[in-house]
């Protein structure tokens, strides 16, 4: 089963502009993405896909394997499937350029799925991971996941799911993390496939899968979820890499 990496890298993000080549530490945010992906020695490939030149020549410093893609794909997966359309390969995972703390661990369960998966009844598998906090369960920019028995996917949602009409129960709640791994053939049928009407409603291209019959896995991880969406999230990321350090 060969299996590779693709880390999507927009440059013009449009809550934060340029964050990607934004110092962390002693890389940028995309270099540290990388050197975790890579260092975790899972993947028979790393690769970068990008729509700009300043990341290809960042990437390049590092001698990774960086692809300059269409500026016209609407989402990351559209980026992905370009890269792998015509590669030999079983497995892509998609790790996003702003998660520059992804650990190894959880990349490892994600591959253990399709490695036990001998049926191939799973098309995708994902991260999710539990939450506490009542604000964090309430903000919409955390998108929450229910599952079956069998930790298929049923639905995703930007607002709290499950509702809950009894305040006394103990209820769980899981936010999902955006790290997926798809079979490859699985891949490029989603980018032939129309927009969705719930992923129109949510802005969510997960449920794109769901809404066609596609069979989601979904991994809990005990390892929290550090992604770079704004400023102030690079500011905690610094905070969060110095007390590693110490």
């Amino acid at each position: 089963m060969k299996v590779i990496a693709v880390i999507p890298a927009r440059y013009g993000a449009s809550r934060f502009p340029g964050k990607l080549l934004e110092k962390l530490g002693n890389h940028s945010v995309i270099a540290s993405t990388y050197l975790a992906v890579k260092n975790s020695g899972l993947f028979h490939e790393v690769i970068v896909a990008t729509d700009d030149q300043r990341i290809v020549d960042e990437i390049s410093e590092y001698q990774g394997t960086v692809v300059l893609t269409s500026s016209d794909h609407q989402s990351g997966s559209d980026r992905i499937a370009e890269v792998i359309k015509d590669r030999e390969v079983d497995i892509v995972v998609n790790v996003q350029g702003d998660e520059p703390f992804t650990a190894s661990e959880p990349l490892a369960m994600i591959l253990e799925v399709f490695k036990e998966d001998v049926h191939q009844k799973v098309d995708v598998a994902t991260l999710m991971e539990k939450m506490k906090d009542p604000k964090e369960i309430k903000n919409p920019n955390n998108v929450k996941v229910v599952f079956d028995a069998q930790h298929y996917a049923l639905y995703f949602s930007r607002s709290v799911i499950p509702f809950s009409r009894d305040t006394e129960k103990n209820i769980k709640y899981f936010k999902h993390i955006g790290i997926y791994a798809y079979r490859k053939k699985a891949l490029l049928n989603f980018t032939q496939m129309p927009t969705g009407r719930l992923e129109e409603i949510e802005k969510l291209e997960q449920l794109r899968y769901l809404e066609n019959g596609y069979r989601i896995k979904m991994i809990e991880t005990q390892h929290p979820s550090i992604g770079i969406d704004t400023p102030e999230d690079l500011e905690n990321a610094r905070l969060y890499l110095k007390k590693m350090e110490q």
